[in-house]
């Protein structure tokens, strides 16, 4: 599993990792039933302290997206069980888009290639999950 941390990121460390893992369960570069390496395993690998991996665990499993047990680990759900967990209206959905989407019109890029950027990062989204 490859995660890393970006100290100019304005999240916080736990967000950037459960965004991370996030992005690799909706790429599918993590299935369904694959267990996710320990909280200890991935503090050491990132550098950073292990409740930190632990907080973006739980936020995971609070979403439904992983299923942790007490001394088994973490694995990653079935997409009807986060499906289940995830219960977000549409209007939560789009708020972090909505949050992107201003921030590159006030940065300045023409409507053309937020379009492009957009089109290419749901492309590549999706063309792991396919796989």
């Amino acid at each position: 599993m490859f995660l890393s941390i970006d100290i100019n990121d304005r999240r916080a460390i736990y967000r950037q990792i459960a965004d991370g893992i996030k992005a690799l369960i909706a790429s599918g570069q993590l299935r369904t039933g694959q267990p996710l390496p320990a909280v200890r395993q991935v503090a050491a690998d990132l550098g950073v302290n292990l409740n930190t991996i632990a907080a973006a665990y739980r936020d995971l499993q609070s979403e439904g997206l992983i299923i942790v047990k007490r001394g088994l680990g973490a694995t990653v759900a079935s997409r009807s069980t986060a499906q289940k967990g995830a219960q977000h209206s549409e209007d939560e959905l789009r708020r972090p888009l909505r949050t992107a989407l201003t921030e590159l019109v006030l940065a300045g890029m023409p409507r053309g290639e937020i379009l492009s950027l957009v089109s290419d990062e749901l492309r590549s989204l999706l063309k792991g999950a396919k796989s």
